[in-house]
């Protein structure tokens, strides 16, 4: 394994399942992965099932005695060439673009200085919708890279653009930020 880590934010969405197949498409690159789960995650996910892929301890609570007495989320704001946030659903990405932290995953966001990366997954409608992409703009114009979703069937059974990017074009991204 190489010397490229990333902190893996997973977000509270159907498409947080993809996440699974990313961490094993980055494992395949030689890009380990530590993974924050979100607690809207941990209802599509497991700790264990993303424990067991990236081979490394999963964080998912802000106030945690261990974690947190070594100040957690500054170090692991810091302890990543990259932080990719997947799914990144529209209320973190509100959060982010409007500094709000109220759990490990955004306060892990407002702490770095590290290059993040955003992939969304929602509804084409709050994709579409003007928060949305307010949102999107804002983060972009503060240096975050957003992967746009793709177009197609949602689990809703709509049919449009918001559809998680698939993993192996994500790991392109997170592959050709770190190697930079």
């Amino acid at each position: 394994m190489s010397d490229k880590r990333i902190l893996l934010i997973i977000g509270g969405g159907i498409a947080a399942y993809k996440s699974l197949e990313l961490i094993r498409e980055l494992k395949r690159r030689a890009i380990a992965s530590r993974a924050i789960l979100t607690s809207a995650a941990k209802q599509f996910v497991t700790p264990m099932s993303v424990s067991a892929l990236s081979g490394d301890k999963v964080y998912d609570d802000l106030f945690s005695l261990t974690d947190e007495a070594e100040m957690g989320h500054i170090e692991l704001s810091r302890s990543a060439d990259l932080i990719v946030v997947c799914p990144a659903t529209a209320d973190l990405m509100a959060k982010a673009a409007h500094g709000i932290c109220d759990d490990l995953a955004t306060t892990t966001l407002l702490a770095t200085d590290t290059a993040i990366v955003m992939a969304p997954a929602m509804n084409v409608r709050m994709w579409q919708h003007e928060a949305t992409q307010a949102n999107a703009a804002t983060l972009r114009s503060r240096g975050v890279e957003i992967i746009d979703p793709d177009e197609g069937e949602m689990a809703c059974g709509e049919f449009g653009p918001g559809r998680l990017a698939e993993p192996v074009r994500i790991a392109d991204v997170i592959e050709a930020r770190v190697s930079a």
